[in-house]
C-alpha cells in the first residue's frame, strides 16, 4: 500500500510510524507490531514499531492515505513531507518462533541466537517478543555454550573500536550503589600512569546513563564535557591522549543489548546470564584486553555474596572462551561511596578527590585508588605494591587531574575552567537532621537512589543529595544527616514526604 508521508519532526530513540486506524485494520495491524517502510524507488527499507491514531476526519491531523514517521526513520531512508512509501505488515519472524522454544525451556544452537538478536538489533522483534526472550533466559538460564553464542552475537551485530594497542583496559561495575563514581577517578588515575611509564595501551572507557540510579558516568561526565561522540571522534580522542569517558549509547556499540536493557527496565528484570553477556560484549566491541569487575554485594546491594560468588564464577568462565585476562573485585555494597548523589553532586565529588579538597569524600577516594591499583597491577606492567604507590602517586602528585582536564578538553574544545563554577546545586533545598544522638548504622542504598530521583535526578543536574554523615560515623541531636537539593519546590515537597515514609537513614 502508498501512504504519503507526513513529517511531524518527532523522535523516539526507535524506529515508529503512526497509521489511521482505518489504515490500520485494512493491513491487519496492531499497536506494537512492526510494518516494513520502504522509500519509492529506492532499495532502502525499514522495520517500524506501529502506533494508531484513532480520530475523526473532521479532527485527524493525520489523512487517511498518509503515515507520520518518526526522525529515525525519515532520517534513515532520506524522507520529505509528501514522498510516498511503500507500506506492508512485517511476517512472523522465525525468531518469534526461537523465543518460544527457549520460553519452554530447550537449549538454542549459535544460528538460532545470533538470529534473534540480529533480529533485535534489526527492530524486527517488538517489545513483547524481546520480553519473553529475557523471560526465557531468567526462567531456564543459559547453558555455557548459549551464554558464549549470546555474548559473541551481542558483540558482533554493532560497531567496533577499530584502534588498536597491545593492552586495552576497561572496567566495569555492576551498579546499584548511590554515589559511587570512581569510574572517572579510576581513568584518570591510570590513564596519567599510561603516560608517565609509557606503556603500550589505551583505556577507551565507555559509560552509560542512569537507570534505576540518581545519575550513570555518562550523566555526570555531561555536566563537565562532552560525551555523545561518534567512533571515529572516540578513536581521535584516544590517539591523542590515550583514554576517553564517552556515552556507550551514541556508539552503537553492541545496539542489540542497548535494546535489551529497555525491555528489562520496564519489567523489571535482570537475569544474572544477561548481566554477563551485556557486560562482556560491550568490552569485547571495543576490544578489550585487560578487564576489571566490580561486584558490589550486600544485603542492600543488587546481589548477596552467594550471588557475587556465581556471578563472578561465570564472569571467569566466559572470560578465558574470550581470551580475556579479567579479575572481579568484591565491594561492599551496603552503603553509599560518595558525599553527593546526583549529577552534579557527583561532578564535585570527582574534582574534589582529583584537587585533594579537605571535604572530599575518603571513601570514593579509597576505593577509586584501590581499583585503580588492581587495573594497573592486572595489566602485568607493576608489582601489587607498585600498582598501589602508582596509584597513589598519580593522585597525590596532581598528574591525575592533570589527565583529566586533558579529557574534559579532548572531548569538548570548548571546555573551560568556569564549567567547574557551573555545577550549582538546587534552588530549594532541605537539611534532614539528627533527631538523636548516635552512631549511623544504615543508610539504604536504594532508598536514597529513589530519595534523588524523587528530587529531580537525573533530568534535573542540580537535583540530588549531599551526604554529611556516612555509615559508622558519630552523630550529635541537630547535626545534618543529609541535603537534599531540588529544581522545584514540587519535587521538593514529594522528595522530603518519600524522606518520611521511607526512612532510608538508621541512628543507633
Amino acid at each position: 500500500m502508498l501512504l504519503k508521508v507526513k513529517t511531524f519532526q518527532f523522535s523516539t530513540g526507535r524506529p515508529v510510524a503512526i497509521l489511521n486506524r482505518g489504515i490500520a485494520e485494512i493491513l491487519n495491524v496492531h499497536i506494537s507490531e512492526r510494518i516494513y517502510v520502504h522509500k519509492k524507488n529506492s532499495k532502502k527499507m525499514i522495520s517500524a514499531i506501529v502506533d494508531i491514531l484513532d480520530c475523526s476526519k473532521k479532527t485527524c491531523v493525520l489523512g487517511e492515505k498518509e503515515i507520520a514517521l518518526s526522525n529515525e526513520i525519515t532520517q534513515r531512508l532520506n524522507l520529505r513531507e509528501g514522498e510516498f512509501v511503500e507500506v506492508k505488515p512485517q511476517e512472523k519472524l522465525t525468531s518469534s518462533f526461537l523465543i518460544k522454544q527457549k520460553l519452554s525451556g530447550e537449549e538454542l544452537s549459535k544460528e538460532e541466537i545470533k538470529k534473534i538478536i540480529y533480529d533485535i538489533s534489526h527492530n524486527k522483534l517488538t517489545e513483547v517478543e524481546i520480553a519473553y526472550f529475557v523471560s526465557g533466559i531468567y526462567t531456564h538460564k543459559l547453558t555455557d555454550r548459549e551464554l558464549y553464542y549470546l555474548i559473541r552475537a551481542i558483540a558482533d551485530t554493532g560497531e567496533k573500536l577499530k584502534y588498536k594497542k597491545k593492552i586495552i583496559l576497561d572496567k566495569h561495575c555492576i551498579g546499584g550503589l548511590a554515589g559511587n563514581r570512581t569510574t572517572p577517578l579510576i581513568v584518570s588515575i591510570v590513564s596519567a600512569a599510561i603516560d608517565k611509564y609509557k606503556l603500550n595501551a589505551i583505556f577507551p572507557k565507555t559509560s552509560s546513563r542512569a537507570i534505576t540510579s540518581a545519575a550513570g558516568t555518562a550523566d555526570v561526565m555531561e555536566t563537565l564535557t562532552k560525551v555523545d561522540l561518534s567512533i571515529s571522534q572516540m578513536e581521535k580522542v584516544l590517539k591523542k591522549i590515550n583514554s576517553c569517558l564517552v556515552w556507550g549509547g551514541s556508539l552503537r556499540l553492541a545496539p542489540a543489548d542497548d535494546k535489551i536493557i529497555r525491555v528489562e527496565r520496564v519489567i523489571s528484570l535482570d537475569p544474572e546470564m544477561q548481566l554477563i553477556a551485556s557486560i562482556l560484549s560491550k568490552k569485547l566491541s571495543v576490544n578489550a584486553t585487560h578487564v576489571l569487575i566490580d561486584i558490589p554485594y550486600g544485603k542492600f546491594a543488587k546481589v548477596s555474596y552467594n550471588e557475587a560468588k556465581r556471578i563472578k564464577k561465570n564472569f571467569i568462565k566466559m572470560a578465558r572462551k574470550f581470551n580475556l585476562k579479567l579479575k572481579v573485585v568484591f565491594t561492599d555494597g551496603n552503603k553509599p561511596v560518595g558525599n553527593g548523589i546526583g549529577p552534579n553532586l557527583e561532578a564535585r565529588d570527582i574534582i574534589s578527590v582529583l584537587t585533594l579538597s579537605h571535604s572530599r569524600p575518603r571513601g570514593l577516594e579509597k576505593k577509586s585508588l584501590m581499583l585503580a591499583s588492581e587495573l594497573l597491577f592486572l595489566s602485568e606492567k607493576f608489582s601489587k605494591k607498585e600498582s598501589k604507590e602508582v596509584s597513589r602517586e598519580m593522585l597525590y602528585s596532581g598528574l591525575a587531574f592533570k589527565k583529566f582536564l586533558k579529557i574534559l578538553k579532548a572531548q569538548d574544545k570548548n571546555f573551560s575552567f568556569e564549567r567547574f563554577k557551573k555545577l550549582s546545586l538546587g534552588k530549594f533545598r532541605k537539611e534532614i537532621l539528627a533527631w538523636k544522638k548516635g552512631k549511623i548504622i544504615l543508610i539504604e542504598n536504594k532508598k536514597i537512589n529513589a530519595l534523588a530521583r524523587m528530587a529531580g535526578c537525573p533530568s534535573d543536574r542540580s537535583a540530588g543529595i549531599y551526604l554529611w554523615k556516612h555509615v559508622g560515623d558519630e552523630i550529635k541531636k541537630g547535626q545534618k544527616i543529609l541535603t537534599i537539593f531540588a529544581e522545584t519546590k514540587q519535587d521538593l515537597d514529594s522528595a522530603y514526604e518519600f524522606y518520611k515514609k521511607t526512612k532510608p537513614v538508621l541512628i543507633g
